[in-house]
């Protein structure tokens, strides 16, 4: 049989009942754009969690206080709560430990801030100069906090974007103004480039002042909540993490490295962390939906049987005349590939729109891949031929005498 008339011939029989041909590609439709919404959700999620991560800083080690019991697990009422990290730690590492580009220090509090009649309770960091380095922070106006900041003890602060909207009225430039944290005048003197977030994950609703004036006037304590460490280059972070830890159990007289009241945060574990969980997810929502997809193969099987009944003197006659089983089988096979692959290119722009509008409505990202439209167009051709081989077969293998008698 000639491809032409293969094609013609599959057309015509599908257009002959357009009601059953549409409901069975609905089906397909269906399937592969959930699926393909699904895995877009996920490689999104996926891409934002890794973005927000590698934004804390690149080669990062942030180390915190509180003691461990066991391996690489942590126990204590709240993350940063225990006081067993000093600045003097800090500088030891950086004099001590080779493979550092920089090493910063770092008090955290959450405090009521007031500015000309509004206020907002936001994160303080007491930071020192090379944490703008180490955390990847960059200045949108104004400047950062400086080592002569520290030194004196400056009320200076940089505010992040959040905090600047809501402290002050929208386009008002807030350099040069004053706020007030715990009942101390701060100058402002700049205010940092956005990083996006939301909740307490925000990186833009935060407050950013010398580390020795937040110990005095805010924190009342010589501790820090964290060292942040910059490595060199990432394929020697593991070497400086094990360097980190042997010299603060050394300072801290900890014999015992399962007492160590301190803990290493390596950043690449992080990330690798993140990716498996939401790998995870997207193979579990991916699965979801293709279950549907089960159903419109189990859809097309039921229409095809149900063709080759209504058929079956046609078919006869067909075998009467010359028609060999393998033409009989190409027919039929072909009819479900054709609904399967038409609702394949359906369900892609279909799963495409739904990814796009999940992102403009409800804010979620997403990501489109190659991978899930090739994907999409393999199981649908696979879902035609494994669904459709049976009826096409059950048709071929017909006896043409009983065929022509079938009522």
């Amino acid at each position: 049989m000639r491809i032409s008339d293969l094609l013609g011939e599959t057309f015509s029989a599908l257009l002959a009942n357009k009601a059953r041909s549409g409901l069975t590609i609905l089906g397909i439709v269906i399937g592969i754009g959930s699926v393909i919404a699904m895995i877009s959700i996920g490689q999104g999620t996926q891409g934002s969690i890794t973005s927000s991560i590698q934004a804390l800083g690149s080669n990062l080690l942030m180390i915190q206080p509180g003691f461990q019991r066991g391996v690489g697990t942590q126990v204590r009422s709240e993350r940063g709560s225990s006081q067993t990290l000093t600045l003097a730690d800090a500088t030891a590492i950086s004099d001590n430990v080779s493979g550092i580009k920089a090493v910063a220090p770092q008090t955290s509090s959450r405090s009521q801030v007031t500015a000309k009649g509004t206020n907002t309770n936001t994160t303080v960091n007491g930071v020192t100069v090379d944490y703008a380095t180490v955390r990847n922070v960059s200045v949108s106006s104004g400047e950062f906090i400086t080592a002569q900041d520290n030194s004196n003890l400056a009320k200076v602060a940089v505010l992040g974007p959040t905090t600047v909207s809501d402290l002050f009225s929208e386009g008002s430039d807030p350099i040069g103004q004053t706020i007030r944290i715990n009942k101390l005048d701060f100058k402002v003197v700049g205010v940092t480039v956005a990083k996006g977030g939301s909740g307490f994950s925000n990186q833009d609703d935060v407050i950013y002042i010398p580390l020795t004036t937040a110990q005095r006037f805010i924190t009342g304590t010589a501790y820090v909540n964290s060292i942040n460490v910059e490595g060199a280059d990432a394929k020697s972070l593991d070497v400086v993490q094990a360097d980190i830890t042997a010299l603060l159990l050394q300072r801290h007289k900890i014999t015992d490295s399962t007492l160590a009241d301190f803990s290493i945060l390596n950043q690449s574990d992080i990330v690798s962390s993140a990716s498996t969980i939401t790998n995870t997810l997207t193979a579990l929502l991916a699965s979801i939906a293709g279950i549907s997809l089960l159903v419109g193969g189990i859809g097309i099987m039921n229409m095809m049987l149900t063709t080759v009944t209504e058929r079956t003197r046609e078919i006869g006659l067909r075998k009467a005349i010359g028609a060999q089983r393998s033409d009989i089988t190409v027919q039929f096979l072909s009819e479900a590939i054709t609904l399967t692959f038409t609702g394949g290119v359906v369900g892609v722009a279909l799963g495409w729109l739904v990814s796009f509008a999940v992102y403009k409505f409800a804010g979620i990202a997403t990501s489109v891949s190659w991978f899930s439209v090739i994907l999409a167009f393999g199981v649908s051709a696979a879902i035609g031929i494994v669904f459709g081989y049976y009826p096409a077969r059950r048709a071929a293998r017909m006896n043409p005498i009983e065929a022509l008698r079938y009522e």
